[in-house]
């Protein structure tokens, strides 16, 4: 019976002490699906890199892209008080708000994150091809268009399998373009909005990445 007792003793106590070390060496607990799950795939990781050297690109491409398109001197890319002014405009021409992004928790997953990531540009792509049929100069905004693309393929590499199919957004802008007023400032609005949302992907991104243990 002593032996019995000594050899269960034993056997518990290896157990404990690899649970103690599984504990001090386990990948971080990240936000992954709605009930949390281990990101430990050098892939995500790469992914997530990728993703923000893309939303970097796309960034960068925005202030020559909307000078490429928008020839009226009012619609300013970076002037805060004309945009707001704009607002009713983004209403009557029926282009949506972009989906809000914030700091990971338990109740805002890194799935949620992804998935909003993959349908605000999905509605900026949808946008953007609405207006580039109206527009003379194409060249900038079809390379912006493919860089939207990649992002959004990066993004959903990463997903969880069978994401909602995000319905395009484009057709109702697309016949409420009547002038070439319109298609200007569809344009410059879906810009100005998709150059805040892109500072709000490279935030989340950086969330993302300090969350599973890399840094800058």
């Amino acid at each position: 019976v002593e032996y019995i007792l000594a050899t269960l003793f034993s056997t518990v106590f290896a157990i404990l002490c690899n649970m103690a070390s599984y504990g001090q060496s386990a990948p971080i607990l990240e936000y992954s699906g709605e009930a949390g799950q281990l990101v430990d795939d050098p892939e995500f990781n790469l992914s997530v890199e990728n993703s923000k050297s893309l939303i970097k690109k796309v960034l960068d491409a925005i202030p020559e892209t909307h000078t490429s398109c928008i020839h009226s001197e009012t619609l300013i890319l970076n002037s805060s008080s004309e945009n707001r002014k704009l607002q009713y405009l983004a209403i009557n021409l029926g282009i949506p708000s972009a989906p809000t992004l914030n700091a990971l928790t338990d109740n805002f997953t890194l799935e949620t994150c992804l998935r909003r990531m993959s349908e605000g540009l999905q509605v900026h792509q949808d946008l953007l091809r609405a207006v580039v049929q109206r527009l003379a100069n194409t060249e900038r905004i079809t390379a912006l268009l493919t860089d939207i693309r990649d992002l959004r393929v990066q993004i959903n590499r990463v997903r969880l399998p069978s994401p909602v199919a995000v319905q395009p957004t484009a057709t109702s802008l697309a016949s409420r373009l009547t002038g070439d007023y319109e298609v200007q400032v569809a344009t410059h609005l879906t810009l100005v909005q998709l150059q805040s949302f892109g500072q709000d992907i490279v935030r989340s991104l950086r969330n993302i990445a300090q969350a599973n243990g890399q840094s800058d």
